[in-house]
């Protein structure tokens, strides 16, 4: 019996990309998902699609920048299922420019979404994971996988961010919840993640990259593997620096 069977499983991000390919694996493996995303019509199509199967599936629509909303979210998951094991915080957005663009608007939406959304999600279920006295938060921040380049910094400064929040979590809470951070170069399938690259030359070398990096299958099974009781670690790039929480990388 896999270590994620009746698991309730929070997907945030969850109406493409990583977020629905992870929702599709979990699901098939056991868990019972309960799929977050502003694009209800695309979560009622996969939880049609997850049932349909034989799965477990329930949405919700989900603004994860919108405190009540997330908040709403996990006490829906709550109502339906009784609990919460798993949280996998996977919206995000990636609107490359150069600083001297000056594209405010879109650090502010990335900071919204990348960050303070994966603050949001934390904040919506850890009290029910202390009280439960176990739990699991997995935090996909894909970046580039040379590091900072021209017109990711704000991007990259998001992702970077998570990883230390990340570690503090997992350090307060040692022994009671569990902390992933998953680490993909960006996924060709995560299209909601380039959608609004503001940078022409940004968003050439975005298509070129989706020819050779890794599918979000390939990141779901990442999160499987982190869910069923240790990370994954499969051949990339060496890391920059060293990581000590928890990491699934690629």
């Amino acid at each position: 019996m896999s270590a994620i069977q009746e698991k309730v499983v929070l997907i945030t991000g969850a109406s493409g990309g990583i977020g629905a390919a992870a929702a599709r694996l979990l699901a098939r493996r056991g868990a019972k998902v309960v799929l977050g995303a502003r694009r209800t019509d695309r979560l009622e199509a996969l939880a049609e699609e997850i049932t349909a199967a034989g799965g477990s599936a329930s949405f919700q629509r989900l603004d994860v920048t919108y405190r009540p909303d997330v908040e709403a979210f996990a006490e829906f998951a709550l109502e339906t299922h009784d609990r919460i094991d798993v949280l996998v915080n996977a919206a995000g957005v990636m609107p490359l420019s150069p600083l001297w663009a000056r594209k405010v608007d879109e650090w502010e939406l990335m900071l919204d979404v990348n960050l303070r959304g994966v603050l949001l999600g934390i904040a919506a279920v850890l009290p029910t994971m202390q009280e439960q006295g176990w739990g699991h938060i997995v935090n996909v921040a894909p970046v580039p996988a040379q590091g900072v380049s021209p017109n990711s910094a704000v991007y990259c400064g998001t992702q970077y961010a998570v990883d230390a929040i990340s570690e503090g979590l997992r350090q307060e809470h040692a022994g009671k919840v569990r902390v992933t951070v998953v680490r993909p170069d960006v996924s060709e399938a995560d299209r909601t993640l380039a959608d609004r690259i503001a940078a022409c030359s940004s968003f050439e070398r975005m298509v070129t990259r989706r020819r050779i990096v890794v599918p979000a299958e390939a990141v779901a099974r990442s999160i499987a593997g982190a869910i069923e009781g240790g990370s994954i670690s499969a051949p990339r790039r060496p890391a920059r620096r060293p990581r000590p929480a928890e990491h699934a990388a690629f």
